[in-house]
Parts: structure tokens; C-alpha cells; sequence
């Protein structure tokens, strides 16, 4: 994609000639604050260091509404909403903006800080050429409220620079939004993403999830369970059973037979793809309460949600780029990604299904971004201009440097003495 990989001479030019950028998070990648509905006071519950379990567990533990299609607070005083502050940057910047975090530089938490302040630096503007879009990740990535939202931001970043075509940059399930949004409308030029991949195991133990953001995030793995049951954006992340996988992801359980000793072997081991995979979380999950308040709240598999997820996933299927739109694709390799998940052990078994909820998981894994397989995040269907393999973590992607070099070069800019310089690295028509 490089033509004869010469350049020409670079020529200083203004911001106002750069296409504005507009950068999507993922999951678990967007401020999260619980707002009082009379006083409109605001409390932040996701992400935070003090009293961060508590907090979650007040304000954003939710229940869904079939009629909606949201997911809805069990607080009935209280509503989540994301901080729209900065050009939308700063509800993707630091997740915990706090005096504590910032003086201590708790890297952990500095989401899409580094690629904010590299894209600064080459020049882009905030307000003018550079926006954020956060959005509450508990939600359908095909809910009016996301696609709206994405709809005002991709217009206004179109209007401040003057009507310039606009540049997404998305992370993780943002690819997904992203698609949603493709395939509901065309408004879009470029964008580089990856989609994400199966989260076999975040239903019933929730561990996939936290282990994923490497339990930085200082919200327990039960209470981070009883969330992510109610969250149609996870049962959208659910194993695809149409997809053409190498080799399907499975579920493995060590089951203890009944007769037990009686039969020739006591112990059994079952296994379970993307399409026997539901009745086993039903079956896991028949029991599955949580308490809040004093009262117990019944939370099982929920197949409204799944229906809503299996609509939602030929929304994706229907996803086609526009006309002179370019796709990019640049996602983790070298690390050790959960694939395939076993619960009990032929020692251990299993005795009954929902003991499945409080065992620690055992996984198989394969090449990918630590959390998402890189089959999977190259699966999203569309002639990419160019895909690039990277050594880096799926949070790490955000900040690394060889992202930073592939990403400079697809938007034709590169920092230099503080001043912006144009590039021909990139063959003309991109």
C-alpha cells in the first residue's frame, strides 16, 4: 500500500486542513456516572478507585426492559449517563480522573490519553478536528440512543471543520458500533477497528470480563457478573454459531455422573458450542439472584435479551462499506487469549450446573490481544485497504507506538518539531 515508497516533499500546513477524527471506545471504556434525577446531581461509578464496588452496585446494577430494549437502573431515583465534557474526549480519556490517580499516574486507568496526546501533537484540535464518543457500554450497540448519539457526534465534527469528511478511530466493541451504525447508515469514511470476539465465560463467572481489563478496575468479579447479565451488549459479543470459525469455540465440563461409582466411569466430560451453549447458561443460571436493597432479584439467563442479541447480530451481517470508504485493521497478536473454557476437572467435577457460577474457570487459548482471538477481530467482512498485526495487549493497542506510527501514516500526518508535516506515505487516493 505503499506505492514505490517514495516521498514527496513535505509542506507545512495548518490544522484546518486535517479531516477531523473521532474516536470510539469500547467496553468497560467510557466514564459511567449515576445521575439523581431531581437534584441532577452527578456521582461518578465507573471506572473510580474509592468505594468502587459499593458505588457500582448502587447506582449501576440494572434490569432489562423487554418493552425498551434498555437496560434499565434498578435505582429508580437515579439514571447512568457519560460526561460529554472536552468534545467528548474526556468521558474516553482517563476512566478515573481523580487527583489520587493523576498524582500517582495510575497508567492503568489512561484509556485513550496516549493516542489523545499523540493526535495533539500532530496537530489535530479539539472541538475542531479531534472528538470523543463515549457511550454507556451497558447497552445495545444497535440502541437508538447509541446510533443517535454517534450520528450528533459525527455531525458536529463534520460542521466544526468545515465540512470535511470525518475519520473514525474505534477500540474493541466501538468496532461494533461502528458496524451498527454502517449498516443503518452511511455516513462514515475511514475507520480502524477491530471487532471483538467471543466472551464464553463473562455470563457465568464473569472472570473472562475482569481478567480482560486485568482486574484494574476495582469492581469485584461477582458484582461485575451481576451486571453483565442484564447487558444486551454482552450477549451481542456471544459466540457467533454462523461464523466460519477454524475451529469453534467450545465450553468443557467435567460432570459427575449419576450412580457415581456404580458406572465404569463416575466422571464425564460434555461439551458445549456457540449453538448448544444457551440452554447450558439457562441451566447454569436458573438460580442465579442477586440482593438489593433487602430485596432479591431474580436474575437468569435472559432470552429476551438473547433475541434482541440475535437481531442485532444480523444487523452486523448487513453492515457493507459505502463507496470511497476505507477500512483499516490493526489488532494484538503474541499473547495468550482464552478461547476455549473448562469448568471442573476429572478429579473436581462438576456435581450441579449453576456450582458452575462460583468455579474458577480453566482456559485454552490461542494467538490474540490477551482478551480478544485474532481470528476473531479480523472477522468483521470487509475488504480492508490494510490489516497490521501488532505485539501489544488489548488495552495496550491504545498506547503503542506502532499503532501510533500505522495510524500517522494512514491519515498522511506525522509530528515533527512540534509542527504539522504532510506525508505521501500513503499511495494518493487514500
Amino acid at each position: 500500500m505503499l506505492g514505490d515508497c517514495c516521498f514527496r516533499r513535505r509542506r507545512r500546513v495548518s490544522d484546518d486542513s486535517l479531516d477531523p477524527v473521532l474516536l470510539v471506545s469500547g467496553i468497560g471504556g467510557s466514564i459511567l456516572n449515576s445521575r439523581d434525577k431531581k437534584s441532577k446531581w452527578e456521582i461518578r461509578v465507573w471506572v473510580r478507585l474509592f468505594l468502587a464496588d459499593l458505588e457500582f452496585r448502587k447506582k449501576a446494577w440494572s434490569i432489562y426492559n423487554p418493552k425498551t430494549g434498555y437496560t434499565e437502573c434498578l435505582d429508580k431515583n437515579s439514571e447512568v449517563v457519560v460526561p460529554e465534557d472536552d468534545y467528548g474526549l474526556y468521558a474516553i480519556d482517563i476512566l478515573d480522573p481523580s487527583w489520587f490517580v493523576k498524582l500517582f499516574h495510575l497508567s492503568d486507568v489512561y484509556h485513550f490519553h496516549d493516542m489523545i496526546d499523540m493526535l495533539v501533537g500532530c496537530g489535530y484540535k479539539k472541538g475542531t478536528t479531534l472528538f470523543g464518543y463515549g457511550y454507556d457500554f451497558r447497552q445495545s450497540n444497535r440502541i437508538d440512543k447509541a446510533m443517535d448519539g454517534l450520528k450528533v457526534k459525527l455531525s458536529t465534527a463534520y460542521e466544526a471543520s468545515g465540512g470535511r469528511k470525518v475519520n473514525i478511530i474505534s477500540h474493541s466493541m466501538g468496532g461494533l458500533l461502528v458496524l451498527c451504525f454502517l449498516s443503518l447508515h452511511n455516513d462514515v469514511r475511514n475507520a480502524f477497528f477491530g471487532a471483538p470476539g467471543c466472551i464464553n465465560d463473562a455470563l457465568l463467572t464473569g472472570l473472562q470480563f475482569v481478567d480482560g481489563f486485568k482486574n484494574h478496575f476495582f469492581v469485584s468479579r461477582w458484582s461485575m457478573h451481576q451486571l453483565l447479565i442484564e447487558c444486551p451488549s454482552i450477549y451481542e459479543m456471544l459466540p457467533n454459531p454462523t461464523f466460519a470459525w477454524k475451529k469453534q469455540p467450545q465450553i468443557h465440563i467435567w460432570r459427575k455422573q449419576p450412580g457415581g461409582k456404580e458406572k465404569a466411569s463416575p466422571v464425564k466430560l460434555d461439551s458445549y458450542g456457540p449453538n448448544d451453549s444457551f440452554a447450558l447458561f439457562a441451566e447454569a443460571l436458573k438460580n442465579n439472584v442477586l440482593n438489593y436493597n433487602g430485596n432479591t432479584v431474580p436474575l437468569p439467563f435472559n432470552f429476551s435479551i438473547l433475541k434482541w442479541a440475535i437481531g442485532t447480530h444480523q444487523v452486523f451481517e448487513k453492515a457493507q462499506l459505502p463507496d470511497g470508504v476505507k477500512f483499516y485493521n490493526i489488532y494484538g497478536t503474541s499473547h495468550n487469549t482464552p478461547f476455549d473454557v473448562c469448568y471442573g476437572s476429572e478429579t473436581s467435577p462438576i456435581e450441579d450446573i449453576p456450582q458452575i457460577c462460583h468455579t474458577m474457570p480453566v482456559y485454552t487459548y490461542v494467538d490474540g490481544d490477551g482478551t480478544v482471538p485474532a481470528e476473531s477481530v479480523k472477522a468483521d467482512g470487509f475488504a480492508a485497504t490494510a490489516r497490521v498485526g501488532v505485539c501489544a495487549s488489548h488495552r495496550g493497542l491504545l498506547c503503542d507506538k506502532t499503532v501510533f506510527k500505522h495510524i500517522q501514516q494512514w491519515l498522511e500526518i506525522t509530528p515533527e518539531n512540534s509542527q504539522l508535516k504532510k506525508t505521501s506515505k500513503v499511495i494518493d487516493d487514500m
